[in-house]
């Protein structure tokens, strides 16, 4: 008997202890191309992927690049990703990608290689370096507290294709 009693006893550990994996393995959510800036946006997956899309459908391309290890980059796409205005204005006005490598356009990092980094392209493919963030050292980098600055340069991006049509 004690040994169907210590049988049963391992059984039921065994059975909780991978209850309990599964249901924690289940919580994670899924890696999308989001990779957690917004899971509402829809994301290209190339920057020339994002440039036709911004050609064909005459919106700006917003390319984010960053790094999964970078403390400034999490912090700055954590309030990215719970602002309603950013959210929405990304989704409904931009085409959006996120890069955690550099491109081959040079354009896209006229002061240096750094992140995170936000940089805006119109429709006709030119790379908007006249839209920067509040840094002389770094002209396209945001914190969390530049969010506002961030949604002002947002707007402007697409000011700047209303007034070319």
């Amino acid at each position: 008997m004690l040994h169907s009693t210590l049988t049963l006893c391992l059984l039921l550990i065994t059975v909780s202890s991978n209850l309990a994996f599964a249901i924690k393995k289940e919580k994670r959510p899924p890696q999308t191309l989001s990779r957690g800036w917004g899971d509402d946006i829809t994301w290209v997956q190339t920057y020339e992927e994002g440039l036709f899309h911004a050609h064909k459908s005459n919106k700006p391309l917003m390319v984010i690049h960053h790094l999964e290890d970078c403390q400034y980059c999490q912090a700055l796409k954590k309030e990215f990703a719970k602002n309603e205005e950013i959210q929405e204005m990304a989704q409904s006005g931009f085409i959006m990608l996120n890069l955690m490598h550099e491109t081959t356009d040079k354009n896209l990092s006229p002061d240096g290689q750094y992140v995170p980094r936000i940089m805006f392209v119109d429709p006709s493919l030119t790379v908007r370096a006249d839209i920067t963030g509040r840094y002389s050292n770094r002209l396209y980098t945001y914190e969390p507290q530049d969010l506002p600055l961030l949604v002002d340069n947002m707007k402007k991006a697409l000011r700047l294709i209303q007034t070319e049509l």
